[in-house]
């Protein structure tokens, strides 16, 4: 290449001297750091990993307490609640002979929030957070991302979104309660019920700044994989981790702030006198002025981000899944290609199927039709990846590490999920199954329980290289198969009371005569509920303990993995590599080849490799 003077100079002295100037920057007074820099105002990637993970295993816990709480008034509704009103308060009705009900207005708020704080704040920021600022500056080479000033506000955004939707909880009107969808005339009018009030505008609040969290990440992260991939490390030799959170931030740029948009006429139907989505509506036998709009052009913008969310969760869980098995099968992950390309015909298909969430909303049938077309057309890709994964399980020499053990449940969630999508994504099925436990029971399968599946595999397995010590393996274990057939006696008995037309969001169904006969499954619904969660106390116990008591790592590479993250120091510093920034020279999954166990990515192809790869294309 030629410098400004014209001469020639040697691209790999230039790239040198351009690594050697960060590496002194590496060591100088820029990254000298005291306490508040380090682990609060953090621009290290490494460590806003770890704080977007304990924000999301927060709102992870509190989320789960929240269902808990609907889920007794929903199993037992005639039970006394009165030894919850000392953390409940006003929200535990008393009669005047001391037993106590759970208020009905607050049980729509629990919903709400335990749906926005689940999507959201834990399997979105909670999960490609963590591991989209861990891995991409690890597995490419990077001392970091792209910009860390902005990936620090990233990680603050999001918290200061968390405050305002945490403290809405403690609003004298109660937070939110219109659903986590939050559908007009409930988002849109403060005065259709007391969740309508200021907490439907603290959580308006919140999500704006959530997506602004979003927003900068997403960019971050597209600029770090596109400009900061180390020599060598070509777009076919990313790990399929990297291909899936890359995928994940484009869609996340594309799709959020149609959400904004959505929001904003919210507010300003609810403060300014608009009628972007009002028609026609009384209050009290009272008719509002506001007339000309529709519910449904909500419904459009919400489900245009709201579908492509369903893989801004799941896509970042399947590029995990992806790397843990191939690690632990001890073989390359079978059909590269395939996956990626996959995992682009999900991003890209996932933003054209958005209105089979509409098929009662009255959109025109031929309409229907397409999106029903495109909704089946996007189970081909999904079938891709699970073949790809089942044939990389097939004939492994499979090390069952909770991490390798929770990407296999992955994958069986996966199935089974995706598989009753396929009825909904019928219109004919889906008319007389919406808004049913069927809906319910699919979604949090193949969306949820799959999705914290993918995390927990993920946090397994990077653990060693977040915090320099093994979570313990027995208590992993024990957490796998308390979590994995809790999930199934949850969720699978939800799709026979949908099947039988159980609506969800009811407060109670002993006063119905139709749904009486399935008081008993609701019970069994709710004490699996509680012992999963049961379960999650034994990871977070484990989790916490291990950061400060686990067996230490004594070696870089512990699972014996070819990518890059598995060649920095122990506890890596700031910049991850102490010298000069790896070199690629082979693809992510050199495993099981001329009679080696693996071949890391920073070692040169022989020739002998040369020889015989030419061999084959000739």
């Amino acid at each position: 290449m030629a410098d400004n003077k014209g001469l020639l100079v040697d691209e790999q002295e230039f790239a040198d001297y351009l690594d050697d100037g960060f590496h002194d920057h590496h060591h100088g007074d820029k990254y000298q750091t005291n306490f508040i820099t380090h682990y609060i105002f953090s621009q290290d990637h490494k460590m806003i990993a770890k704080q977007f993970l304990i924000t999301g295993i927060f709102w992870g816990i509190m989320g789960g307490l929240m269902s808990l709480v609907f889920r007794l008034q929903l199993g037992f509704p005639e039970a006394d609640m009165a030894w919850l009103k000392p953390i409940l308060g006003k929200w535990i009705t008393l009669t005047d002979t001391g037993v106590g009900s759970l208020d009905p207005q607050f049980y729509y708020a629990l919903v709400t929030m335990h749906g926005t704080v689940l999507v959201f704040f834990v399997l979105t920021a909670g999960l490609s957070g963590t591991f989209s600022n861990l891995l991409i500056p690890l597995q490419l080479g990077a001392r970091d991302m792209a910009s860390p000033l902005l990936n620090m506000m990233s990680y603050w955004f999001f918290f200061l979104s968390g405050m305002i939707m945490f403290f809405s909880l403690f609003l004298n009107t109660g937070p939110f309660s219109g659903g986590w969808t939050a559908y007009p005339p409930l988002s849109a009018l403060p005065q259709a019920s007391s969740g309508s009030a200021g907490g439907m505008t603290m959580w308006t609040l919140s999500l704006v700044f959530f997506v602004v969290s979003v927003l900068l990440g997403g960019i971050n992260y597209i600029t770090t994989v596109l400009n900061l991939r180390t020599k060598g490390m070509s777009l076919w030799r990313m790990p399929l981790t990297i291909w899936a959170f890359f995928v994940t931030a484009i869609l996340g740029l594309l799709s959020f702030p149609v959400l904004v948009s959505g929001l904003l006429l919210v507010l300003c139907d609810r403060g300014l006198g608009t009628s972007f989505y009002l028609n026609e509506i009384y209050v009290g036998g009272q008719a509002l002025e506001q007339v000309g709009g529709s519910p449904i052009l909500y419904q459009h913008l919400f489900w245009f981000l709201g579908h492509p969310e369903v893989y801004i969760i799941i896509l970042p869980a399947m590029g995990l899944v992806s790397e843990v098995m191939s690690v632990n099968a001890r073989k390359p992950i079978f059909g590269y290609k395939a996956m990626v390309y996959s995992i682009m015909a999900i991003g890209f298909l996932s933003f054209i199927v958005w209105a089979h969430h509409m098929f009662m909303s009255g959109v025109n049938p031929f309409i229907s039709n397409i999106f029903v077309i495109f909704t089946l057309i996007i189970a081909v890709p999904s079938a891709v990846k699970v073949f790809n994964w089942i044939t990389t399980l097939y004939e492994g020499n499979i090390r069952f590490t909770p991490g390798m053990m929770f990407a296999i449940g992955f994958v069986s969630l996966f199935i089974s999920g995706g598989l009753t999508g396929i009825f909904l994504g019928n219109s004919s099925i889906d008319v007389p199954m919406h808004d049913t436990y069927f809906v319910v029971a699919h979604f949090h399968i193949v969306m949820g329980v799959a999705a914290f599946f993918g995390m927990f595999a993920g946090v397994y397995h990077w653990f060693p290289k977040m915090y320099g010590r093994f979570m313990n393996d027995t208590l992993g274990k024990l957490h796998f198969w308390g979590t994995m057939a809790g999930a199934y006696l949850v969720f699978w008995p939800m799709h026979y009371i949908g099947m039988a037309g159980v609506p969800r969001r009811y407060y109670s169904f002993t006063t119905f005569d139709f749904s009486a006969p399935f008081v008993g499954t609701n019970q069994f619904i709710t004490i699996a509920a509680i012992i999963t969660f049961g379960f999650q106390i034994i990871f977070i116990v484990n989790f916490f303990y291990s950061i400060f008591k686990g067996r230490k790592v004594t070696e870089k590479n512990p699972y014996k993995a070819t990518t890059l993250e598995w060649t920095t120091p122990i506890n890596a510093g700031h910049g991850n590599w102490p010298g000069h920034l790896p070199a690629v020279h082979r693809w992510a999954y050199d495993y099981g080849k001329d009679g080696r166990d693996f071949i890391p990515q920073i070692e040169p192809v022989t020739e002998a490799e040369k020889e015989r790869d030419l061999a084959r294309v000739h």
